[in-house]
């Protein structure tokens, strides 16, 4: 019998072994450009973090930090949801993903935060910090300070919105670090975080982040997106009161960032019966920070090997390519990662396929310019909107013809653009299709004329720039314009 236990003792020793290398065979591992962690959201336990320490640019996912310093100010009284912010020249010259409003457009501090967490706007962005730190250097000191007091150690912040600034840097550690904190401090505010579509005047925008109405219970954050960062995003998830929060850095396209972090989220949510064979990882706050530099991935993002630009959405990816474009190593492991549809009942489902599915039918929340409104006035202040989308005023004396944009035009985004918001939109025939960062960037080009009429688009081309129509009198000249570099922000 005592010769037989040091037998039992090794084989079932050898049993554990091959065990756990057989599950490191079957976790799928992030490439060296790419950083993913996966946490739970009350206690802070890490379950998943590969390259979750090193340095990474985090584009508009900025903005949750930006929220976050608003909505602190909110809670502790020093202004309201209610509270009137006014564009200055210095937003309105913001690069798109935008709004467009023209300098000294007035709206609140609740509908600003809105537009800002669902489509992006970058000069939003800029009217919160503003309105809260008054200036962009102001508040940016406060969001620094606000992410030492967090414990975010690899964070700096040198603008609120996220686009390219050497100085801009955070970690999937830090990320994880402010999105349990939001959770924890800002829980009458987190709505602000899954908002399905925001519809102002006749557009409607929907959230950029992909598992809001796909992934069964994803409740949570923001995407972001610069050449050199990569395709970013924060996202959270609750099923049967257990609340995970996972951050992707790094991706190939949205697409792809939508797929990795259900999958992770997918992982922390089952039943994982190996897992108290894994060592402890500890908490987010305690995973050791890498010295490095961030990586910059504008090549491989942006460089001339792409079809098209780049963008914060991608929806036409997922369109055409079924949810698989731009990322072999997005469905990794997917044979072992499946998803139930809504209501977490059969029948099972790829997360190529779920990402590739039509969203949840959701009413899109109404924002709009000026104080806030209730009834009928705010009915008036939402058709207002539209008729200011649909009719903008007449400029100037002279008019021309927008040349027709092509593929190296599809993103122009010179920031005097913004001067002139009304006209932004007067070219895209509006419909219930949410607006997306290339009309965005396509609709800011500066009208030149009296008047202003709409150029009907074809099956090939997006619509011509607003506020261009010939003289009546003689043939239209085509206004050349030089070819803008193409967006590389959310």
């Amino acid at each position: 019998m005592h010769a037989i236990r040091p037998l039992l003792r090794k084989s079932l020793f050898n049993l554990f072994a091959a065990i756990l290398a057989c599950a490191a065979l079957l976790t799928p591992r992030a490439a060296s450009a790419e950083a993913l962690l996966l946490i739970e959201a009350d206690s802070g336990k890490v379950l998943q973090a590969d390259n979750a320490t090193i340095p990474w640019y985090p584009a508009s996912v900025t903005k949750i930090m930006t929220a976050y310093v608003t909505l602190k100010a909110v809670k502790d009284g020093k202004l309201t949801l209610d509270t009137l912010l006014t564009v200055s020249p210095t937003a309105a010259s913001q690069s798109p993903s935008k709004m467009g409003f023209r300098p000294g457009t007035q709206l609140t501090v609740d509908n600003a935060l809105k537009m800002m967490m669902v489509k992006s706007a970058n000069d939003m962005a800029v009217v919160l910090a503003e309105g809260v730190g008054g200036s962009i250097d102001g508040f940016s000191v406060m969001m620094n300070d606000t992410a030492r007091k967090l414990g975010m150690t690899q964070t700096s912040y040198v603008n609120p919105n996220g686009l390219p600034a050497d100085g801009q840097i955070t970690s999937a550690r830090d990320l994880g670090i402010l999105a349990r904190s939001f959770l924890r401090d800002l829980p009458e505010y987190e709505y602000f975080v899954h908002i399905p579509a925001i519809r102002f005047g006749k557009r409607v925008t929907g959230n950029f982040n992909k598992l809001i109405g796909r992934y069964p219970g994803a409740d949570g954050f923001k995407t972001g997106f610069i050449c050199a960062s990569g395709y970013n995003l924060v996202a959270s998830a609750t099923r049967n009161g257990r609340r995970l929060i996972a951050v992707v850095l790094g991706a190939s396209s949205g697409t792809a960032r939508a797929i990795k972090a259900a999958q992770l989220l997918e992982r922390g949510f089952s039943q994982d019966t190996l897992s108290w064979l894994r060592p402890s990882l500890g908490t987010v706050e305690n995973l050791v920070p890498v010295d490095a530099s961030p990586p910059n991935l504008r090549e491989d993002m942006c460089g001339g090997h792409r079809k098209r630009p780049a963008s914060d959405d991608d929806d036409a990816l997922i369109a055409t390519n079924g949810g698989t474009s731009g990322s072999a190593s997005a469905t990794g492991g997917e044979a072992q990662v499946t998803f139930f549809t809504a209501g977490l009942q059969p029948p099972l489902m790829k997360a190529s396929e779920l990402m590739a599915s039509a969203p949840a039918a959701a009413e899109p929340v109404l924002v709009y310019t000026g104080p806030t409104r209730t009834g009928t006035a705010l009915i008036a202040a939402v058709a207002a909107d539209a008729d200011q989308q649909a009719t903008p005023k007449p400029r100037g004396k002279k008019s021309r013809v927008a040349k027709k944009p092509d593929a190296a035009d599809k993103t122009a985004d010179k920031p005097k653009d913004a001067k002139t918001a009304d006209a932004k939109t007067a070219a895209a025939k509006p419909d219930a299709k949410p607006a997306d960062v290339k009309t965005d960037g396509k609709s800011a080009a500066k009208p030149a004329g009296t008047k202003h009429a709409a150029a009907k688009p074809d099956a090939a081309a997006k619509p011509a720039a607003a506020g261009d129509r010939a003289p009546k009198p003689a043939k239209p000249k085509a206004a050349t314009k030089p070819a803008a570099k193409p967006a590389n922000n959310s």
